[in-house]
């Protein structure tokens, strides 16, 4: 060592800047990956208490939320890019490391922050939240990152398309390897058709509002929010899309309950169902998995319209207690009851339309939820099937001959959608009920692609929708 660096004095110590918004999205990862949350339920009050605080301004907010969801999406691609990078097996990096590495890819790659920015933001952010050690090995993984743009580092990290279709389009899109078989399985068709299913599951959903029927309407909807906040719905006549940024909370109809948000391809099942033709009495309904409520509260303002009444059950008190709330104020009858829909309390062929949405794997709402794609396995659809051919079964038993039975499922895999169905009206797994299917097709009138049928399977890149599944059947003995 030269004699002046030995006299140079040490650099001072400099206390890390704490940036409001990154350390907001590090926290919401953080509680994705440690307590199993859904960024969805996670994020709002984390922004709201960062509002309440005055750290926050909508700019603010806007940039938290795109880098939570963004990174959330993109992850499987950026954990293949941050291997590249290192010099260990990723399984071998904490967990909080790897989330500020991916917060600090998804700004280089899929951003436009400018390079020197994302770099040294994730730094401070790592100074703060990891220590001044480990910041430094984000800082090199980091530049490493930098020196490429997203293809270039897709072309490095995927195997091509030629050698294995699977890994290349779960490296370029990512999916788990698992779910894109799955996807493609249930969509079928050829390369381009399933590429636009991944890259529509990574894009941000619109918000969408229902206008309850005898409740609210779209024209007032559209008036109350102006023509450059809203746009109608693409398929239900019920349906209105917020523009980029709208708080549906802020709505006074959604106050108020006489409107909600709800996908336009959960309105769709509701209203084949509604729509279905149908012999006899048409006074009873029933919403046999209720929870939350968006559905239920549909099929109640439909009903009553017609007279109808509504019994809406769910198996969780607590989710029981959200669909009280959904369907208060409306006009017609109704009831709420928590209980289980594979041993109901309710007698035998006493309804004249049920509607089950049975709990599924959630493959159909990766837009929503995009972290439910990592937590995911195929094993779990083990787990679902006997409940789901259970909730079928009780259904079919619970309407009157004649009456029919919609079974929705938002999820497109086949091992959750067809196969139930086939399997409990062929006996497998329990005694068989005797029914026919509805062609549902014509019941969603003006919506295209929806197949061979008679089922029907909505999909985000066709539809604009969540990948809700629907059957309907008919009683017949």
């Amino acid at each position: 060592m030269s004699e002046q660096s030995r006299r140079r004095p040490p650099k001072p110590y400099r206390k890390p800047k704490k940036d409001p918004v990154r350390i907001l999205a590090f926290e919401a990862l953080r509680a994705v990956d440690e307590r199993g949350a859904y960024a969805n339920l996670v994020l709002p009050p984390l922004l709201k208490k960062a509002r309440e605080q005055g750290d926050f301004d909508g700019r603010d907010a806007a940039l938290a939320t795109e880098l939570v969801y963004g990174t959330l999406r993109r992850q499987g691609t950026y954990d293949a890019v941050i291997a590249a990078c290192i010099d260990r097996p990723l399984r071998e990096v904490d967990p909080p490391v790897l989330d500020v590495l991916a917060l600090g890819a998804h700004q280089l790659l899929g951003t436009r922050i400018p390079t020197h920015a994302a770099v040294s933001a994730s730094v401070e952010l790592a100074r703060v939240v990891l220590g001044d050690g480990r910041a430094k090995f984000v800082n090199a993984v980091l530049r490493k990152i930098s020196q490429d743009d997203l293809d270039t580092w897709v072309q490095r990290v995927a195997p091509p398309y030629e050698d294995d279709a699977e890994d290349h389009l779960a490296v370029v899109h990512s999916h788990p390897r698992w779910v894109v078989s799955a996807l493609w399985d249930a969509l079928g068709g050829g390369r381009a058709g399933i590429e636009d299913l991944l890259e529509a599951d990574n894009e941000r959903p619109e918000v969408t509002l229902v206008a309850r029927p005898g409740r609210a309407t779209t024209g007032e909807l559209l008036e109350v929010l102006g023509e450059e906040s809203v746009l109608p719905g693409r398929w239900s006549p019920y349906a209105v899309r917020l523009a980029e940024g709208g708080e549906p909370g802020a709505i006074e109809a959604v106050r108020e309950g006489r409107a909600g948000v709800q996908d336009e391809g959960s309105q769709l099942v509701a209203l084949a169902l509604a729509a279905a033709p149908l012999d006899g009495p048409d006074r009873r309904w029933l919403d046999g998995c209720a929870g939350p409520g968006g559905k239920a509260a549909l099929l109640a303002a439909l009903a009553a319209e017609r007279g109808a009444a509504l019994l809406a059950s769910e198996k969780q008190p607590h989710r029981a207690r959200l669909v009280g709330r959904a369907l208060a104020g409306n006009p017609g009858p109704y009831q709420v009851v928590a209980a289980d829909g594979t041993r109901p309390p309710w007698r035998e062929g006493v309804f004249d339309r049920v509607l089950v949405d049975v709990p599924c794997s959630g493959l159909g709402a990766l837009r929503r939820r995009p972290e439910a794609r990592w937590r995911r396995r195929p094993e779990d659809l083990d787990g679902f099937a006997p409940l789901q051919r259970g909730l079928l079964r009780e259904a079919l038993r619970a309407v009157r001959v004649g009456g029919v039975v919609g079974y929705a499922t938002c999820s497109p895999h086949l091992a959750e959608t067809r196969v139930v169905v086939d399997d409990v009206l062929r006996g497998r797994g329990g005694p068989a009920v005797s029914a026919e299917w509805i062609d549902a097709r014509p019941l969603m009138p003006g919506v295209p692609a929806l197949g061979d049928g008679p089922d029907v399977q909505l999909w985000p890149h066709l539809h604009g929708t969540d990948a809700m599944y629907l059957a309907l059947l008919r009683r017949t003995a």
